[in-house]
């Protein structure tokens, strides 16, 4: 039911595909991908096109993992309109200082969007369950995050 077709780990066969095809390997089926690959995939296609680096510790976590499930685009979208500032889908300075700003409420925001937007897709029926259960506990793990990384513990903090 799920109308990305075959997936694993988040990356569909489309992205596998064009991923192989640009370091001139053979296609093989995303069931085969490697957990290397997986990492690489991860930080090249949805990290850095989210400025992972960029983002408060916890709001990183929660933009990426909607990037990975719900494309970049949408994801990059959708911080914006959390943060506030203009939606176009280019995660600048603009977009960073004011995601940062107040990381939690942006986190808040962020995730209850995903799960109106992830509501309204006909395959809410199939996954919404899933989804929902998904959302909410990445929603309380980067709160969390944020919170530690704010107070000044070192909890969640990035590395340098």
């Amino acid at each position: 039911n799920d109308p990305g077709g075959a997936t694993n780990k988040g990356i569909t066969q489309a992205v596998y595909n064009s991923w192989r095809k640009s370091r001139k390997q053979a296609i093989q089926s995303v069931k085969l991908i490697s957990d290397a690959e997986v990492a690489a995939i991860y930080k090249q296609n949805y990290w850095d096109a989210v400025k992972g680096d960029s983002l408060a510790t916890g709001l990183d976590l929660a933009t990426f993992d909607y990037a990975v499930n719900s494309g970049v685009g949408r994801a990059s979208k959708a911080l914006q309109a959390a943060a506030g500032v203009a939606q176009d889908g280019i995660i600048g300075p603009q977009t960073i200082a004011a995601a940062n700003k107040n990381p939690t409420a942006t986190i808040a925001n962020l995730c209850n969007a995903r799960l109106a937007f992830l509501k309204g897709l006909k395959t809410w029926r199939f996954f919404g369950k899933g989804w929902s259960s998904r959302v909410a506990s990445l929603k309380t793990i980067s709160i969390v995050m944020a919170s530690h990384a704010s107070s000044g513990n070192g909890a969640g903090t990035k590395p340098a």
